[in-house]
């Protein structure tokens, strides 16, 4: 039997501004990734975002980035490592605190962004942010960018880890996301995102964006929770995974 996680991007919504589509995806997904306030959400919406996981099930996860708010976490900073790890670990720390008010504990870190870009070209990046969720918990989990540089790093530290495929994003050749700049880097279409997610889990490659088959190591996808069609791109990757005997569950479990 295979396994598999389906992690989304959730709780990015800020005030009284609603973003994402989470009540409605939430039942469908194994773990969420939660915005801790530096690119999205503040501490109300973060617990109501525990809660309703709380509710269905799902592992919880800290999805940290750059302190960008009015960039929702998706433009670079020249940082340093230290000045990322403090970020990183403040921002776990929040959620955490949040978490214990409902009996519950996060099973991984996953950063948002810029900030994950940058981990997976940059090690440097990639070392602090390792240190940061070790420091915190050896028992978290780092969510990586498969065959990257988070991967590298998290076996240097030695902070347990899982990879990570993206549903609705281009890949290069190089088995880097596309950036989002570029026409084509994100996929609407949801016929082609389940084919591509079947193909991820159970051939272990995906098309590139140039067309080269390429491969691809991943125990958790990722659909990002404010894709428009989000919700019906989560369904049809749960159909067909029905259909082809792949057991949806949280990595942590």
């Amino acid at each position: 039997m295979m396994i598999m996680d389906l992690n989304c991007d959730m709780g990015e919504s800020y005030g009284v501004y609603t973003l994402g589509y989470d009540e409605a995806a939430m039942p469908y997904v194994t773990s969420i990734n939660v915005a801790c306030g530096f690119h999205a959400s503040d501490p109300s919406n973060m617990l109501k975002t525990i809660r309703l996981a709380k509710k269905y099930g799902v592992a919880i996860g800290a999805h940290p980035s750059f302190p960008d708010l009015a960039g929702f976490g998706r433009r670079f900073m020249e940082l340093s490592t230290e000045e990322i790890k403090a970020d990183v670990i403040y921002q776990i720390g929040a959620l955490w605190a949040l978490c214990q008010t409902e009996g519950l504990t996060l099973q991984h870190v996953k950063v948002h962004g810029a900030l994950y870009n940058a981990a997976e070209k940059d090690s440097k990046v990639a070392t602090a942010i390792a240190e940061a969720i070790k420091s915190v918990d050896p028992k978290l989990y780092m969510v990586c960018l498969g065959n990257s540089l988070m991967v590298t790093a998290a076996k240097n530290v030695g902070v347990k880890y899982v990879e990570e495929a993206f549903a609705d994003r281009a890949y290069t050749n190089q088995g880097t996301l596309v950036s989002r700049k570029q026409p084509g880097a994100v996929i609407h279409d949801i016929t082609m995102v389940a084919e591509r997610v079947l193909a991820m889990a159970k051939d272990k490659n995906v098309k590139s964006i140039e067309g080269e088959v390429i491969p691809i190591s991943a125990q958790t996808i990722c659909v990002h929770g404010d894709t428009p069609g989000a919700v019906d791109m989560i369904k049809a990757i749960t159909e067909k995974f029905k259909q082809h005997n792949i057991t949806l569950k949280a990595f942590g479990q």
